[in-house]
């Protein structure tokens, strides 16, 4: 197989189980991707959400929107731009977070334990140095 077949193959793969995983979320995509992106960055804008996402902004805010009613954001006024919100996750929120990041590696662990033998296991656990470099590489370019 060449590169660019391999590249094909892992990206449908990749894809079908990170859509497969998601299935195990109680809460919409949007709503937990913005509370991914906040546990991960720090306080950020809508607009900055909605870019590193690559979703319109209006798919963000309503998510926002979504997440200020249930509690799992807050909004502080920029420091520096006071058109805009700053926005951080609530202790609430990244309880939820924490829920449905268990909830995931639970069911997807259990698939692990289920479907691959010993060596397949290792064969998986030591291809992650593997996929962690080619985040790497990715996102620096």
């Amino acid at each position: 197989m060449d590169d660019q077949q391999l590249a094909e193959e892992l990206r449908q793969a990749i894809g079908r189980l990170v859509r497969t995983v998601r299935t195990a979320d109680t809460m919409p995509p949007g709503e937990a991707a913005v509370l991914g992106y906040l546990d991960r960055d720090g306080p950020l804008t809508t607009a900055d959400i909605a870019h590193q996402r690559g979703v319109s902004h209006q798919s963000t805010a309503k998510a926002v929107k979504d997440l200020l009613t249930q509690g799992l954001v807050q909004a502080e006024a920029h420091p520096s731009d006071g058109r805009k919100s700053l926005l951080h996750l609530t202790p609430a929120g990244r309880n939820r977070l924490a829920e449905e990041r268990r909830r995931r590696a639970d069911w997807l662990g259990t698939a692990i334990s289920d479907a691959l033998s010993s060596d397949e296991r290792e064969t998986l656990e030591a291809s992650l140095p593997l996929l962690s470099r080619l985040t790497v590489y990715l996102t620096s370019k």
